[in-house]
This record gives structure tokens, C-alpha cells and sequence, in this order.
């Protein structure tokens, strides 16, 4: 699993300071006094923690003293002209956090507390909780019991008995119980607040800012209830008293010598996004050049790839899944809308989905198939042909993402259901035997889109990436050498010798193009491809490999070629750098260079792996020659060009027809002559023998 960073519990040290001895510190009378006829306000600016640090414009060790800071954190963190990678878009101001959701709820009266002990007054500020089902569930929640309260202070205010803690005893309760369990703890507290008229603050606008005011004094408890997508870790839970006594800190030194009434907070978020990768190869079983792994996510997938027609492809999406810490964070929406080149089909039925606690996806977690109930599946055709699947989680798959216990135990948990586990998706399509496809360095790019969620479902982020298939044609001009010819009499069979085997392809009339459908492995079983009777041979849909192309057939009285042709088609990383990435609107770029050289361990999700890949380009050589390949409409280096003449074989005596009768005679005679000479000689050897 990868390296889980401990939650920060952004106890804010000004809730650390709820209780102050008044005679501590010398303050004036009317300061250093609560005035119960005053009420109190909030204002919290929210920033982006993760990405200001990484930035180096921000140091974490700012501490906040609830005094507004409009010269420091404010103008830093809220500077226009600094923008985070988050915000790109002009969603907000700076490092500024726009959408995140406040709840406020109160949990106790403010009683200053006097008591004599061995003859000396002794004066404190106490926190009044009336003992009852929904305040001890309260309490139980972050640690504490009826007994931890501070009994001497015990009371009755309106009939009703009060019991009386120490602000150490709550804060410290709260801390210990968020470092066992922040998640447990989160969401016990976020319920707590939403069964108890907890209310809910307006949404952090451009600059980060919401606040509440006219608030009777007293201890509030504070919930991050929603967030939009980037933020990967809520803030903790904390508390807040109105009013607090001032702290020393970055921007005041007055602490412990008044009150403050309007307090302001700069509670700040772990951000980060999930990282989204597509990649593709050719299946084994179509001679892919890998392993054939189903489970190697290494094993041949690349951005870019080459296939013939009718080959299958795999493909795979990783995706790491962002922080899941509480409710509040919970994945509203996990979707991918995958798009294929209309010169590629999809293999509908087999998406699956696998969850891994690493990202080299070896440790599985679970896997999910079309016939469970975690994902749903569509199809449909876009305006300009390509094919395209959307995979949307149901509500049974989210809650399993956002709450499953299979993962992350209850002991001591930081994160729930998926959190931070990876995603792999795989699924298949075929390479079409037609004009669909674009032959060429154009490729055929494969797109995909992630859209998530959070709690505050009014903001969503996306994530894109792509790969590309490349295919070829060969374009051969046959001719003979007096012009004569009978092109239907020509045939060529085409070998592969990369991949040892036999090509099979369809003719279409209307185009007099042939499309190449599959291979053989016995010569017997090709394909014998014949020209048109214009003289051309045009075979698209094969991939980048070497071949033989021999002329079986010819007609009448013309020479078949003396040797075999070789071809050789070649892919090479050209200068274009592919251009999806910038196409995602939202403005979050996952190669953001800023997303780069970052510690793994610092941060949630970063950095991101730096996603950028160089298109392909195509050479050929014909039997060793060099050839200027030709194009596919707009694209480049498209087909394999050359020309295959016959010549005219020698002629030979020709028979039949008038006059043929005198060959026979003629052969008699000479039959008789050879005969009479033989008799001849046979009568002179006895007469010679004789003398």
C-alpha cells in the first residue's frame, strides 16, 4: 500500500487556548472579563495547504491566533497572481478553496467558575454540558465520559443539571480519539451535527471565505460536512470558543490579555487529485509482442501501438483513487467516458474492474465484473462515428469505495473504503476491416475521461489521457510491359515474417480496395489478392512489420517476377508530443510539471505520474530500397508505394493451321532416308568381313 501519511488533526492552537487563568495576566477590567451581553462571530478562510507548500510560497508552521491576517496568510495565500494548479480554471482566488461547507453546531455554555481553595479565590472558564443521551453520545465520540467533567463545578441552570469539563479534557479527548481513528471519529461527529440543528455555513466563495456571526457565546464544535473534488483529507474536526482568550502568534502578541469575540480561522486542506493512465497493445493471440499476462500491468501496454485488421486489442485504464477520510469526502460520482476511433470496435461484455492497495496492482482487493451491481455499462456513437463506452459506479459500488472495511481496519484507521488503492480497468476491441479506420501517422486515438465528486456534488473535476493505434496499406501499381495484360489473371499472396503467417483479406468492389481480415498459417489457406483491372493493388490494414509478397499467377505469355518482394514497414517517435492533456477544460492538467520531482511521501496523491508521450511515425523499404510512403487523406506516411511490370516471355513455334500437312511428309521421308542408310551399311560389313 502506498506510504499513508498521518492525519493532520488541525487542532487549531487557538482552540488549544480555550481556558486561560484570568489573573494570569494583566488586562483591563472590561477585557479581561467576559461580557455575556456581547455575541460572537466566525470567519474562516480555507487554502490550499498541499499545493502552497509544494510551491514553496507557504510554510505549515504559521501558527493562527484567531486575529484576521489581512497582510500575511490572506494576501499570500489569497494573491490572484499566485494560482494554484487546482485553481486554474478561475475557480478561485490564489491558493483559496472554493465550495467547502462548514457545520456548526454548539455544545456548551461559557461559565467563568470561582472557587476558594485553602483561602485563595481561584478563577477558570468552564464548559457547561447538560448530561443526556445525545450530549454523552457526543462526548463518547471524542473520547470522554461523565466522569472526566470537573465535578466541583457541578450545577443546575433551568431545572437541568449541568456538568462542567476543562477545556484540556476536551481537547485532548478530541485529539487522542482523531489519532486513533480520524475517519470513525469524522463521521460519528459530522452525524452528531447533522442530528443535533447543526448549521451549515455557506460555501467558501472565490477567497475561502464563509462566516457566521450574532452567535450566542459558548463551544462550538466545527465540521468540514462538504468539499469539493480536489480535497483529498478534511480538516479535523475542532473546537472554537466565543469568545477565546488571544494568542501570541505570526500576527498578534497580546496573548492571554483579552478577549476575542470574532474570530478568525485559517483551518487549511490537504489537497490532490487521481491519476488517470490509458495505455493499450495487440492481443497475444493476434502475435502481440509481450507476454500475454493478464495480470502484468507492464506487460506491453504502451500510449502507442500497431495492429492489422481484425486484431484484438487489450486495454487497460489505471487509476489511483483520491482520500477517502471521512462523509465528508465521500466519492459521489467515479465515471469514465472511453472513446474509440470509429476504426475500432468494442467487444461489449467484458469490462472488469479491479481494485489493488498497490499501483504495480499486485495486492487485489476486489474484482467487479458487467454482472455485479457495482457499475454500469453503456454504449453509444458520437456525431463524428467513433464507438463510445461510459462506466458510471452505482450506488452499491460507491459505498463499497467510500466504506468498505477491506482495506483499512478499524483499529487505527486514517482513510476508509479505497482509499488511495488503484483501479484497473480492462476491456477489449477490434481493429475494423473497413474504411472506418485512418491509416498513417494519425493514428487512431483512444480517449478516456474521468469525472469525480465529492460530498459537494456542485464541483467536479476531470482527468483525461489517451493512446494510439497505428496501421498501414500497401499500394502496388501492377503493370505489364506492352499494355496488354489480363489483370484478373494476376495474384499475389502476402506473407508476414515477422509473425509467421499468411494474410487473409475481402475485396470492396465499390472501392476496389482490400481489406485485410485476419491470417493463416498455412499458404494453402491465403488469401490470393488480385489487382483491379485498372492495374492497382491497394491492401489496407496491415501493421508494422516485415513481409514477403509473392506473384503467384500471370497471365498468358507474361514472366512471373523472378523473386519474391520484400516489405518493411517501420515506427519511429516523431517530434508531436500528443496534445490531449491540454484539452481538459476544468484546466487540471495532469502533466503539470509542478506535479513532478515532488516526495512521494509528502503528500496524498502526488506527485502525479508526469504523463506525456511522442506520436509515431512510418518509414518502408522496398526489397532494401527506401520508399516515400504516401498518405491517407491528411495523414502522413499512410501506404507502402511501389510498381510490379511483367514482361513478355519468348516466343515459341506455334502449329495448327493451313500448310501443317507438309510436316508429316517431310518427317516420313526423312524416317525412309535414315532407314535405306542403315540397310546399306548392314550389306557391306559381311562382304567386307568376308575379303
Amino acid at each position: 500500500m502506498k506510504k499513508l501519511y498521518k492525519a493532520i488533526s488541525l487542532i487549531m492552537a487557538l482552540a488549544m487556548m480555550l481556558c486561560m487563568p484570568i489573573a494570569a495576566h494583566a488586562a483591563p477590567v472590561a477585557e479581561a472579563t467576559i461580557d455575556y451581553s456581547r455575541t460572537g462571530s466566525m470567519d474562516i478562510y480555507k487554502y490550499d495547504l498541499t499545493n502552497s507548500e509544494k510551491d514553496g510560497i507557504w510554510d505549515s508552521s504559521y501558527v493562527s491566533t484567531g486575529v484576521k491576517d489581512e497582510n500575511g496568510v490572506e494576501a499570500i495565500l489569497g494573491d490572484p497572481t499566485r494560482v494554484s494548479p487546482l485553481n486554474e480554471n478561475g475557480n478561485a482566488y490564489g491558493y483559496a478553496i472554493k465550495g467547502v461547507e462548514f457545520t456548526y453546531v454548539k455544545v456548551a455554555d461559557i461559565r467563568t467558575y470561582t472557587e476558594s481553595e485553602d483561602g485563595v479565590e481561584h478563577v477558570e472558564v468552564l464548559y457547561g454540558i447538560a448530561p443526556n443521551a445525545t450530549n454523552n453520545a457526543f462526548l463518547s465520540a471524542i473520547g470522554v465520559s461523565t466522569d472526566d467533567r470537573y465535578a466541583p463545578a457541578d450545577n443546575e441552570v433551568d431545572g437541568i443539571k449541568v456538568f462542567y469539563y476543562r477545556s484540556d479534557t476536551l481537547i485532548d479527548g478530541l485529539r487522542a480519539a482523531l489519532d486513533a481513528n480520524a475517519t470513525t471519529v469524522k463521521n460519528a461527529l459530522e452525524k452528531y451535527a447533522h442530528d443535533n440543528h447543526g448549521v451549515a455555513m455557506t460555501e467558501t466563495d472565490a477567497y475561502g471565505h464563509t462566516s457566521a456571526s450574532d452567535l450566542p457565546l459558548g463551544l462550538y464544535l466545527l465540521i468540514e460536512t462538504r468539499v469539493p473534488e480536489m480535497v483529498t483529507d478534511t480538516t479535523a474536526p475542532f473546537f472554537v470558543s466565543l469568545p477565546m482568550t488571544s494568542v501570541n502568534g505570526t500576527n498578534a502578541n497580546d496573548g492571554g490579555t483579552r478577549w476575542i469575540y470574532d474570530v478568525t480561522m485559517y483551518p487549511k486542506n490537504l489537497t490532490g487529485i487521481p491519476s488517470l493512465e490509458k495505455t493499450l497493445r495487440e492481443n497475444k493471440n493476434d502475435t502481440g509482442k509481450h507476454g500475454g499476462s493478464a495480470t502484468d500491468i507492464m506487460d506491453g501496454y504502451a500510449h502507442t501501438g500497431t495492429a492489422s485488421a481484425g486484431d484484438t486489442i487489450d486495454y487497460q485504464i489505471i487509476s489511483t483513487l483520491p482520500s477517502i477520510t471521512s462523509a465528508a469526502s465521500y466519492l459521489t460520482d467515479y465515471s469514465f467516458v472511453d472513446t474509440l476511433s470509429k476504426g475500432v470496435s468494442y467487444k461489449k461484455g467484458d469490462v472488469v474492474l479491479e481494485f489493488f492497495k498497490d499501483d504495480a496492482c499486485t495486492d487485489k482487493v476486489a474484482t467487479w465484473t458487467e454482472q455485479s451491481d457495482r457499475f454500469l455499462v453503456s454504449y453509444n456513437t458520437a456525431a463524428n462515428g467513433a464507438s463510445v463506452m461510459t462506466i458510471t459506479m452505482t450506488a452499491s459500488g460507491l459505498n463499497e469505495i467510500n466504506t468498505s472495511k477491506a482495506v483499512y481496519t478499524e483499529d487505527s484507521m486514517v482513510n476508509s473504503g479505497y482509499s488511495d488503492c488503484t483501479l484497473r480497468i480492462t476491456y477489449q476491441g477490434v481493429m475494423n476491416s473497413d474504411s472506418s479506420v485512418t491509416y498513417g501517422d494519425a493514428g487512431n486515438p483512444n480517449s478516456v475521461v474521468l469525472t469525480w465528486k465529492r460530498s459537494n456534488t456542485s464541483y467536479y473535476d476531470t482527468l483525461v489521457d489517451d493512446c494510439h493505434l497505428y496501421i498501414y496499406g500497401i499500394d502496388i501499381t501492377k503493370r505489364f510491359s506492352d499494355g496488354k495484360g489480363d489483370m484478373s489473371k494476376v495474384e499475389f499472396i502476402v506473407h508476414n515474417d515477422t509473425d509467421n503467417y499468411f494474410l487473409t483479406g475481402k475485396l470492396n468492389e465499390s472501392e476496389g480496395v482490400w481489406y485485410v481480415t485476419g491470417h493463416v498459417a498455412e499458404e494453402k489457406d491465403a488469401t490470393h489478392f488480385i489487382p483491379t483491372k485498372e492495374g492497382k493493388l491497394i491492401i489496407k490494414g496491415v501493421e508494422d512489420d516485415s513481409y514477403t509478397m509473392t506473384e503467384v499467377r500471370t497471365d498468358n505469355a507474361y514472366t512471373l517476377l523472378k523473386n519474391s518482394i520484400s516489405v518493411i514497414i517501420t515506427q519511429a517517435e516523431s517530434d508531436k508530443l500528443c496534445g490531449i492533456y491540454g484539452t481538459d477544460v476544468l484546466g487540471l492538467v495532469q502533466n503539470d510539471p509542478r506535479y513532478a520531482d515532488v516526495d512521494p511521501g509528502l503528500f496524498h496523491n502526488m506527485p502525479q505520474k508526469h504523463l506525456e508521450h511522442k506520436l509515431l511515425t512510418a518509414a518502408a523499404t522496398v526489397d532494401k530500397n527506401k520508399v516515400n510512403m504516401t498518405k491517407d487523406g491528411s495523414s502522413e506516411n499512410a501506404y507502402v508505394p511501389f510498381t510490379v511490370i511483367n514482361t513478355r516471355g519468348f516466343d515459341l513455334p506455334q502449329t495448327g493451321g493451313e500448310g501443317n500437312w507438309l510436316f508429316p511428309v517431310i518427317g516420313l521421308c526423312g524416317l525412309a532416308v535414315c532407314i535405306g542408310g542403315m540397310l546399306l551399311v548392314m550389306r557391306k560389313k559381311p562382304k567386307a568381313e568376308h575379303e
